[in-house]
């Protein structure tokens, strides 16, 4: 297949997405197919700069929001649809995360232009972006989630509705940028404040105590869950993408029914927020076995310490394997 692989971009995980691109370009090539990397902001990626414009780590922090704004003032993101890598490509591979790239925007361009495309659709891809929305689908569901308020509720009601520890994080965004653990009320409005510098619309959400578990939903059917032990306090960025910096354990250390139960909630969450193809599932567990939906990841990492391939590995599905399986599920073939 000839593919196009879409990396980069201009949100605030850029650089996460383009050590995605670069495994999955790696890995498609592996599996001998012709694979063309393109950022949107930038264009299609000439072969003689893929190793300096892919070679380089994520490292523990985001892009500045200054960098982001200098991005967005070159980028040439409108004529996305133009690029000719697209345009003679069999299928384009998403490994985009965050802003335009996974808020449905990119997608609705390539269903315009006629183009298959990797993950969810326009409408799975707006909902699990967006995490109030998200949460309201999840409790008409009935799926235990973690209570939660705007951003424009009085502080004090926010504490009394949520107590404390609570978190703040912006309802459209991902890789915990802008996210903090309130817990203290004095802490809140410089939270809110921090969220608010990327995106207008601010969740508070109820912390719940206990482990990190995540579930990658593949056409439908779940995958082994994965613990996750952060290296600090939250799963935060330098956690996230930090070599080392975090354990993981597959399938996780958890009796075999209540596995059965959190794979059974996170396939009712992909049908729930529309998910295709393939999407994680993120939950929190407390003592006493009660597993919290946290949100839908439509187009999850795929770098080297990312959780679906970690999961597709234990169920036996090499990586490389599992990046040609969502090529042709694009395009509706299988061999």
């Amino acid at each position: 297949m000839n593919i196009a692989v879409l990396l980069g971009g201009t949100s605030e995980e850029r650089r996460v997405s383009l050590a995605s691109g670069r495994e999955v370009v790696e890995a498609l090539r592996s599996r001998g197919h012709a694979v063309v990397p393109v950022d949107p902001a930038f264009g299609a990626i000439p072969p003689e700069d893929e190793d300096s414009y892919l070679g380089g780590a994520v490292g523990t922090e985001p892009p500045t929001l200054e960098q982001l704004r200098e991005m967005g003032r070159i980028a040439l993101g409108a004529a996305l649809a133009e690029l000719p890598a697209l345009r003679t490509a069999d299928v384009v591979w998403l490994a985009l995360h965050g802003g335009d790239g996974e808020n449905g925007r990119v997608q609705a361009i390539l269903d315009l232009a006629g183009m298959d495309y990797t993950g969810s659709g326009v409408i799975g891809s707006a909902i699990a972006f967006d995490k109030r929305v998200s949460k309201e689908l999840l409790e008409f569901a009935e799926i235990p989630t973690p209570a939660w308020t705007r951003r424009d509720a009085d502080a004090g009601e926010v504490v009394r509705t949520l107590g404390l520890p609570l978190v703040v994080k912006p309802a459209n965004g991902g890789s915990t940028v802008g996210l903090t653990v309130v817990r203290d009320a004095d802490s809140l409005p410089e939270a809110i404040r921090l969220a608010r510098e990327y995106d207008r619309d601010v969740l508070c959400e109820a912390f719940i105590e206990g482990r990190e578990l995540t579930v990658t939903v593949l056409d439908g059917e779940a995958l082994p869950v994965v613990e996750i032990i952060p290296g600090n306090e939250i799963y935060d960025y330098e956690s996230k993408y930090t070599p080392g910096k975090s354990t993981y354990v597959v399938p996780a250390d958890i009796p075999s029914g209540l596995a059965d139960e959190v794979c059974n909630l996170a396939v009712r969450a992909y049908h729930a927020l529309r998910q295709e193809s393939y999407s994680r599932i993120d939950f929190r567990l407390q003592d006493d076995g009660t597993a919290w939906c946290l949100e839908a990841n439509s187009l999850p990492g795929m770098t080297a310490t990312s959780l679906v391939p970690k999961a597709a590995a234990a169920a036996g599905l090499a990586f490389p394997e599992l990046c040609e399986k969502l090529a042709r599920a694009a395009i509706g073939t299988e061999g």
